[in-house]
């Protein structure tokens, strides 16, 4: 086998390997956004519960993440339950005192699971936050066999190394300043 040849194998090799973590757990499409901007969250579930299909997730919404609204979606059932804010807001000239806490989709049928080979979304839209810093989303993957609770936040810092089953990290940047006007 030519050199060329080899090198070409152990380089697809090797990008195979490194693109496999990325779908080991459950991601977010856009790990990163401003702080005090919408947020479109796109949960990628990329496998089943060892081999078995998806039937249900369940995001439980992180201090800080405003006025989650989820997303319809085919042949699921969505909900919302809320819960008192320890930290009350005002949105909209109104206070609110109560917020999203937890968005559930469960699939309506049998037929509607995600099969453990296929690769869906999941949305909800919020506010973020107006300080930076990581937001964590635990997320209850629940399927026709067993369950992956992905909910394991590291003591310190945002490395996710070592985890076997991690939460969901968004990442929260400063705000980008408007234009400077004269």
């Amino acid at each position: 086998m030519p050199i060329s040849i080899a090198i070409k194998i152990i380089a697809t090799c090797a990008l195979v390997a490194g693109a496999a973590p990325a779908f080991s757990h459950m991601v977010l499409e856009a790990g990163s956004a401003a702080a005090g901007s919408s947020y479109k969250a796109v949960f990628l579930v990329g496998h089943g519960c060892q081999g078995s299909a998806t039937t249900g997730v369940a995001v439980q919404i992180p201090a800080g993440f405003q006025g989650a609204k989820p997303y319809p979606k085919a042949g699921w059932n969505v909900s919302a339950t809320s819960a008192p804010l320890a930290t009350p807001y005002t949105s909209h000239g109104k206070q609110i005192t109560q917020d999203v806490s937890v968005v559930r989709w469960t699939a309506a049928s049998k037929e509607a699971a995600l099969p453990d080979a296929l690769v869906d979304e999941f949305l909800l839209r919020g506010k973020l936050p107006e300080m930076a810093g990581p937001l964590w989303f635990k997320v209850l993957q629940t399927c026709e066999n067993g369950h992956n609770d992905w909910s394991e936040v590291p003591a310190t810092g945002t490395s996710t190394q070592g985890l076997k089953a991690p939460a969901v990290l968004l990442e929260v940047t400063p705000a980008q300043a408007g234009p400077h006007q004269h």
